[in-house]
């Protein structure tokens, strides 16, 4: 399991956002710094993390941002059911996730086998497929040991929709 990549420098920001034909602005490489740092936040999250490095920032333009960024192939736009929007740096591979019903916590699956193997859909009515979305559900390590911990507490998997707090899986 895959739950977080290497943060890149101010320096390497620009050159991405340069590199996505994007003009460089202090909003989009802060918003950019801050999809790194936060694996998986929603837009409150990043939306928190910009502010406290440029206070001046709108949420407007942190939305506007999110959405060039997506657009050039920068971040990754997921949003599992029942979840909010989330925005994730791991992109250019088709990689999948894990999300915990109890507590919400998503954390990154690579293809069960070979080389992006769910590309290959059977019966794929003329479609050229060029990414799937897979999601496992279930509990994280943490709730599956305060389940065995509580007997005779609720299932995890009787929740319909995963807790909203995302915390970052540690391997």
């Amino acid at each position: 399991m895959r739950h977080c990549i290497d943060v890149p420098s101010a320096r390497e920001y620009a050159a991405h956002l340069r590199a996505a034909e994007l003009r460089v602005t202090r909003p989009r490489a802060t918003v950019l710094e801050a999809v790194h740092k936060h694996p998986h936040a929603d837009t409150k999250t990043i939306y928190g993390a910009v502010r406290a490095v440029l206070p001046e920032v709108s949420r407007q333009t942190v939305y506007d941002v999110l959405q060039a960024l997506s657009d050039a192939g920068l971040v990754r736009r997921i949003q599992p059911a029942g979840t909010a929007v989330r925005y994730e740096a791991r992109v250019g591979d088709n990689h999948h996730h894990f999300v915990c019903r109890s507590c919400g916590v998503i954390a990154d699956v690579d293809c069960a086998v070979g080389a992006a193997p769910c590309l290959t859909a059977p019966g794929d009515n003329g479609f050229v497929v060029d990414e799937a979305e897979v999601t496992y559900w279930g509990s994280c390590p943490d709730c599956s040991a305060a389940q065995v911990s509580r007997p005779g507490s609720r299932s995890q998997s009787d929740s319909p929709t995963p807790g909203r707090k995302d915390r970052r899986v540690q391997q």
